[in-house]
C-alpha cells in the first residue's frame, strides 16, 4: 500500500523560522459503497483574530448527527485539536475518551516562545454505532493552563479549540467508491507560502460525484491574505462559503455554517478537476499576500486530515500462505494457499497469476480458476521442486498478480499488498549412524536367521516406532518394510540392513551388516544304517550346503578306499569305491574318514567313526 505524505498550512509571520509537523499519510481505505459525512464545532466564541478580548475557549460545545436511515456505520473517528501540548482525555456525551496518537507542530520566533499546537485522534465506531443519530457534546478539552501559563499564543491570537467526527457509512444506494483517509498535522505560513501534496494511490474509473474534504484549524475569515486551494492546477471554491482566495476561513460545508470560529471542516466537489484513468492527484495551497498599506501577511493555518471520494471499480488479489508439507530429505513441498478479493470493487478475474519464490528464485507457477467475487476468497494446492542450488533454510515467498517476471497483469486497487512469505526449513536427514555388525553362522548357503530387533536394541534403547529396510531407497520411500524383523534371513553375504527410528518431524537412521560364515562343522562318532529311520548316515552337522565344496573319503581299516562323497553325495554305509561290493553295506566296524573342506580357514578333518547296525 503507498502511503501518501501530505504537508499543510501555518501560521503567518514576519522572520524565517523553521516548522515541525507530522507528515500527513493515508490512515485509512475503504473500497466498496462507501461515503462520509462529518460533523463538529468550536470550542472559540467568536473569531480570535478581531481583538484581544477573547482568550480562553468555552467549556463544552455541541453537534448533531443525522444518518439516512439506509446508512450503516462501518467507522467513526473523533478529533480534537488546540493550542499547546494537547489534552489527550476529553468527553464526549458523557463518555470518557482517550487519544490513540496526539499530533503536534512547533513554531518559534526570534526572542519569543515557542508556540506547540496539537490534535488528537480516537477510534470511537463503537460508540457512534450504539448512540446513532443524536446531539454529541464535546467537553473537558482544557487548555486553560497552556493559554495561562504561555501568553504568546493570546498576544498573537493563535489561541483556539475545536473538534470534529469522521463518520464513514456504507449504504446499498451508493456507487461502488475508493474512500480514503489521510491525516496527520502540518502547517503554511509565510515562511512556507505554498505546500504541494501529491496524493497517490488513487484510482479513478468514474469521476462522477468525486469530492474532496478538509480539517483544518486556524484558519480566520478576516485573514484575507490570498489563501488557495487547488487540486491538480485548478482552483476550488464552493461561494459563497468558501471563495477562491479566502478558503480557510472558519467554515463548515456540512452545515453551510461560517461560524466554525478558526476551523474548516469543509467538502469540495471535484469531478471536473481530476479524470478517469487518474492515479493521483495534485494538491497545492497557499497564503500571503500584500495588505492596503503594502505589508506582506498571511495566515496561519493547521492541517489535520483530507479525505478523498472516488468511483473505483477494482479487485484487490491478497494472498496468504495456509500451510506447507515437507517431508524427510524431499526438496519437494505441497503449498496450500488462498487468494482473497477483500476491500475491492470488483471481482478479480479467473487465471490470475500466482508465482512462488524461494530466496527470490522462480520455484513454481499457477493461476486462480475462477472469477473470485468481492470479498470473496478461493484456495488452491501446488507442489513445487526446489533446485540443489536453493538452501535448507530459505524464504518462500507467494505473490499473486505476478506472471514469474514481477509483472502483474491486473490493475488493481492496491499493487502493493499481492505477497505473503515464511522462512521455511527443510528437513534434512541426519547421517546415518553405523552400529556394530553381526556374524553368524552359516546354516547352508551362506544364510542365517537373525533377530533384527534384538541386534538394534543391543546398541540403542527408544520407545520409538523402528521399521527395517534392505535399502536405503525403500527407507528413504516408506516402501517395502521387512515384514517379520524377529526371524530375518540374508540373502546376501554381507547383507547391510537400514532402521527407520521415527523422531517426529523426521527420523533417524540407522544401519549394520549381517555376515554368514562358516563354522567349524561336527563330526559324529558313529551312525547305524539300517533303515529304522534314525542316525541312518554319517550326519556331519553344519557341513553340507555350508562347506558346498567339501570332499568327503570313507577308508576301511586296511587303508582302502571305499567311499567318496560331497555336498551332494551322503554317505549311508555304502561302497562305492573299489573293485567289487559296490552298492553294498560295510561290515560293523571302524572306519577312517579324510573330510577336505575345501576351505582357507580349515584344515581337512580326520578321525574314525564306527558303523553299527
Amino acid at each position: 500500500m503507498r502511503f501518501l505524505k501530505h504537508i499543510i498550512v501555518i501560521v503567518a509571520f514576519v522572520f524565517t523560522i523553521p516548522s515541525f509537523a507530522q507528515d500527513i499519510e493515508l490512515f485509512q481505505q475503504f473500497n466498496g459503497r462507501y461515503d462520509y459525512t462529518a460533523i463538529g464545532n468550536t470550542l472559540n466564541p467568536f473569531e480570535n483574530n478581531l481583538d484581544d478580548s477573547f482568550c480562553f475557549p468555552l467549556e463544552s460545545s455541541s453537534a448533531t448527527l443525522n444518518l439516512s436511515s439506509s446508512a450503516t456505520v462501518v467507522a467513526a473517528y473523533l478529533y480534537w485539536a488546540g493550542s499547546g501540548t494537547g489534552d489527550t482525555n476529553v468527553t464526549l456525551n458523557g463518555l470518557s475518551v482517550d487519544a490513540v496518537d496526539t499530533y503536534t507542530v512547533d513554531y518559534s520566533e526570534p526572542l519569543a516562545e515557542t508556540l506547540t499546537y496539537f490534535s488528537c485522534y480516537a477510534d470511537i465506531t463503537d460508540f457512534i454505532i450504539s448512540e446513532g443519530n443524536t446531539l454529541y457534546e464535546l467537553s473537558d478539552l482544557d487548555i486553560t493552563d497552556t493559554l495561562t501559563n504561555t501568553p504568546g499564543f493570546c498576544n498573537n491570537r493563535t489561541n483556539f479549540a475545536g473538534w470534529s467526527i469522521y463518520i464513514i457509512f456504507e449504504d446499498s444506494t451508493l456507487p461502488l467508491n475508493q474512500l480514503n483517509l489521510y491525516q496527520g498535522l502540518e502547517i503554511i505560513n509565510r515562511n512556507n507560502q505554498e505546500k504541494t501534496i501529491t496524493i497517490d494511490n488513487l484510482n479513478v474509473i468514474d469521476n462522477e460525484g468525486a469530492k474532496i474534504g478538509f480539517l483544518a484549524w486556524e484558519g480566520d475569515n478576516n485573514l484575507n491574505f490570498g489563501e488557495s486551494l487547488s487540486i491538480n492546477d485548478n482552483i476550488l471554491s464552493n461561494p459563497p462559503l468558501n471563495l477562491s482566495d479566502n478558503a480557510f476561513n472558519g467554515t463548515n460545508s456540512f452545515t453551510n455554517s461560517s461560524a466554525f470560529y478558526n476551523a474548516d471542516l469543509d467538502v469540495y466537489d471535484i469531478q471536473d478537476n481530476i479524470n478517469i484513468g487518474d492515479t493521483s492527484a495534485i494538491i497545492k495551497m497557499t497564503t500571503g499576500d500584500f495588505d492596503e498599506f503594502g505589508v506582506f501577511r498571511a495566515d496561519l493555518i493547521i492541517i489535520n486530515n483530507i479525505v478523498t471520494v472516488l468511483n473505483s471499480q477494482l479487485p484487490d488479489a491478497t494472498i496468504v500462505l495456509d500451510d506447507y508439507i515437507i517431508n524427510c530429505g524431499d526438496r519437494s513441498l505441497a503449498v496450500d494457499y488462498t487468494v482473497f478479493n477483500t476491500n475491492s470493487t470488483d471481482p478479480l478475474p479467473a487465471n490470475t497469476p500466482l508465482a512462488l519464490y524461494a530466496d527470490g528464485v522462480l520455484v513454481g507457477q499457477t493461476q486462480t480458476q475462477n472469477d473470485i467475487p468481492i470479498d470473496a476468497s478461493e484456495s488452491g494446492t501446488i507442489t513445487i521442486t526446489l533446485p540443489d542450488t536453493i538452501d535448507d533454510i530459505f524464504l518462500l515467498t507467494l505473490v499473486i498478480d505476478d506472471d514469474g517476471t514481477g509483472n502483474g497483469i491486473v490493475i488493481e486497487i492496491n499493487e502493493n499488498n499481492n505477497i505473503d512469505d515464511e522462512l521455511i526449513e527443510l528437513l534434512v536427514i541426519p547421517p546415518i549412524q553405523i552400529l556394530p555388525n553381526e556374524i553368524a553362522c552359516n546354516e547352508g548357503f551362506n544364510s542365517a536367521a537373525f533377530n533384527l530387533v534384538e541386534l538394534f536394541e543391543n546398541s540403542i534403547t527408544t520407545e520409538l516406532e523402528v521399521e527395517f529396510y534392505e535399502t536405503i531407497d525403500d527407507l528413504e520411500s516408506n516402501i517395502n518394510a521387512i515384514s517379520n524383523p524377529e526371524a530375518y534371513s540374508n540373502t546376501n553375504n554381507p547383507k547391510t540392513i537400514y532402521i527407520k527410528v521415527y523422531n517426529p518431524p523426521c527420523y533417524d537412521v540407522y544401519q549394520f551388516d549381517l555376515s554368514v560364515e562358516n563354522c567349524p562343522p561336527y563330526v559324529p562318532e558313529g551312525f547305524s544304517p539300517n533303515d529304522d529311520g534314525t542316525n541312518d548316515w554319517f550326519n556331519i552337522q553344519g557341513l553340507y550346503d555350508i562347506f558346498e565344496d567339501h570332499k568327503l573319503k570313507i577308508f576301511n581299516r586296511y587303508g582302502t578306499l571305499i567311499f567318496e562323497g560331497d555336498n551332494g553325495k551322503k554317505w549311508y554305509g555304502l561302497i562305492n569305491r573299489g573293485l567289487n561290493n559296490h552298492g553294498k553295506r560295510v561290515p560293523v566296524g571302524t572306519y577312517f574318514y579324510v573330510l577336505d573342506l575345501n576351505d582357507v580357514n580349515y584344515r581337512p578333518l580326520v578321525g574314525w567313526v564306527y558303523v553299527n547296525y
